[in-house]
């Protein structure tokens, strides 16, 4: 890959990654995300489904099915990274607890940053590089951006409001041009994942994550538990690119299996936020006739 190609891949990643985390930013009250985090059940929930089950039922899918090492490696970088920035668009359309999200979204930014510099030496073994060569561009990508955007939205809430439908707009073009840069430079091995196991590992892996944090959540409320639900459905695609774009020798293979997180992701996020808006209805109306009945 010539140098202008990959100068413009790094920086539509920056700019796609530190765009949505800014926007996230811009609406997220700290007070807000320490609220929700109070319930204990949701954090220990959110912490053992995305740091401990979702990494090691990556790894060990790449154990168990015939996937290729940049594809393994992959989904085990797409396993560290839980929470998609447009994480609050499917737990509206989910009729999920949307005050929750600020929650989930700051828990699984700072997992992903404490974590990734840890997990992925060990993990990615065909991977060579540092803890801190990871987590410099995680802490400049995630962190930095989020930060800035809460302090901007506590000290100046209206300024915050101006802003932040400029930068979703900057986010998502830099998104268009990520995912037309990665289409370009790596179109073959995309029309060759279909011939693999890339795909359909990805949807098992969502489909598993999505399940078990849903269904296995006791004592917890639907409506925070479709949050959960759709926090491990949703992967954070810039967070689980930027360690290879520091790292030598990549292989186009692994840079093609966490692009292809980003269609996959969305469609399956759609069917659970899907099936989570029916179960709501459904409790909903049984609860009105219970009332009535009652």
């Amino acid at each position: 890959m010539s140098d202008l190609p990959l100068l413009a891949l790094k920086l539509s990643l920056l700019v796609f990654m530190a765009g949505s985390l800014l926007e996230m930013g811009l609406r997220l009250r700290l007070s807000d995300a320490l609220s929700g985090l109070r319930d204990r059940r949701f954090l220990i929930y959110g912490v053992g489904f995305g740091f401990v089950i979702g990494p090691a039922l990556a790894w060990a899918m790449t154990q168990l099915l015939p996937l290729s090492p940049p594809h393994a490696l992959g989904l085990m970088l797409l396993g560290l990274t839980p929470c998609a920035p447009f994480l609050p668009v499917m737990v509206k359309r989910a009729q999920g607890d949307v005050a929750c999200v600020p929650a989930m979204m700051l828990l699984a930014a700072v997992g992903t940053v404490v974590l990734m510099p840890v997990a992925v030496p060990l993990l990615a073994t065909g991977l060579t590089i540092d803890a801190w060569a990871i987590a410099r561009p995680l802490v400049i990508m995630v962190l930095g951006p989020l930060a800035l955007g809460m302090v901007v939205f506590h000290v100046a809430p209206h300024v915050a409001a101006t802003v932040r439908p400029h930068v979703r707009s900057v986010a998502a073009g830099a998104a268009v041009v990520l995912v037309v840069l990665c289409g370009v430079l790596f179109g073959r091995g995309f029309l060759a994942s279909f011939g693999s196991f890339a795909v359909g590992s990805q949807v098992l892996f969502l489909a598993i994550m999505t399940t078990a944090g849903y269904g296995l959540s006791r004592g917890v409320r639907q409506q925070r538990r479709s949050v959960l639900g759709l926090g491990l459905c949703t992967r954070n695609v810039g967070a689980a690119m930027a360690p290879l774009l520091s790292a030598p020798g990549v292989d186009d293979g692994v840079i093609v299996m966490v692009t292809l997180g980003v269609p996959v992701q969305i469609a399956c996020g759609l069917i659970a936020a899907w099936w989570f808006a029916r179960v709501a209805r459904r409790a909903a109306t049984e609860g009105e006739a219970a009332c009535l009945s009652g």
